[in-house]
């Protein structure tokens, strides 16, 4: 089969079933590993989908910017649809990530600039805020905030809901997402949960962020925010797209176990894959009690791990922050 270009390739992600890191979890375990789409994330789909929304309804004209504030790879995924679709891109992330995010950002001809991690959401030299003033100065652009913008979770209705459905036969029992705007998990759970209700919807979540809290108690903790070292989920904000009715339960991982998590994948299964996956898996294995052999579980595998060579996959980074 022949493509007209590199987007017409998003979506249609393997299920993969997970063998020793799952070792004694009663059911079957299978990961959606979304590293096969192009930009190696999951947020490929929902980039495309951002975009075109924007394209359709006049916010976003020929020869326009795209403004992003992302941790990197709703940036890659929005960066392949301006290569294509002819638009400039310029992204703002956080001082936290990865500088191998930065580097492929610009590889595909984005202007990348770094805010700093450890300011207030609301903080002027916050990434979301350096985003919003952007847009603001910026003449013939977007800003997609991925956060709020409904598009998103819509991109996961539409594809990686049915996706999943289709590939278990329907069999599906639990979906556990590592969550952090939101989109994945409330798009995927809904189209799951119209097919069948009893199916459970796991969040992932990580120590100092809020979202837990605020699922159990619809009330923001500013208490329950700090800073943490894991990327990809958790957040300070509540984002728009977080539907807390379609979720069932959020467990907390610690930065620890996602990473151990993340480095036995890549030993053990073969795959190599983001921070946000290690702790997805160590999510499932803290709520094994709850599943039984006839389960089908899927766990949603958001990212590469060449996202983080410098971080989880160095040793000295590993020992640094007393991980290894």
């Amino acid at each position: 089969m022949i493509y007209n270009n590199v987007l017409e390739t998003i979506g249609n992600t393997p299920l993969i079933k997970l063998n020793k890191v799952v070792a004694g979890i009663p059911g079957t375990i299978l990961g959606k590993v979304e590293t096969f789409n192009p930009g190696h994330s999951i947020k490929d789909r929902m980039a495309l989908k951002m975009v075109e929304d924007a394209e359709k309804n006049g916010t976003l004209k020929p020869g326009g910017t795209i403004i992003e504030c992302t941790s990197g790879n709703t940036g890659m995924g929005i960066a392949l649809a301006a290569c294509v679709k002819g638009y400039k891109c310029i992204f703002t992330t956080s001082d936290k990530q990865s500088p191998e995010k930065f580097d492929i950002l610009r590889a595909v001809g984005a202007e990348v600039i770094v805010c700093p991690t450890n300011v207030a959401a609301d903080d002027p030299r916050s990434y979301y805020s350096v985003a919003e003033k952007l847009s603001k100065e910026t003449p013939n652009s977007v800003w997609c905030n991925q956060y709020d913008n409904l598009s998103n979770r819509e991109a996961h209705y539409l594809s990686t809901g049915p996706e999943i459905w289709k590939q278990t036969e329907g069999k599906i029992t639990h979906l556990i997402v590592g969550v952090g705007t939101g989109g994945t998990i409330s798009g995927t759970g809904k189209y799951l949960k119209e097919q069948n209700p009893n199916i459970k919807i796991w969040g992932v979540d990580t120590f100092g962020s809020a979202l837990k809290k605020y699922h159990e108690t619809r009330q923001f903790d500013e208490d329950e925010i700090y800073p943490y070292i894991t990327e990809g989920i958790g957040e300070d904000i509540i984002p728009k797209n977080i539907d807390f009715d379609i979720i069932d339960h959020f467990e907390k991982v610690t930065d620890k176990d996602g990473a151990v998590m993340a480095r036995r994948l890549a030993r053990e299964e073969g795959l190599l894959l983001g921070y946000s996956s290690g702790s997805a898996v160590a999510g499932l294995v803290q709520l094994k009690d709850k599943l039984t052999e006839d389960d089908m579980v899927v766990v949603i595998f958001h990212d590469h791990g060449t996202r983080y060579i410098g971080k989880l996959y160095n040793d000295d980074w590993m020992r640094e922050n007393g991980f290894m």
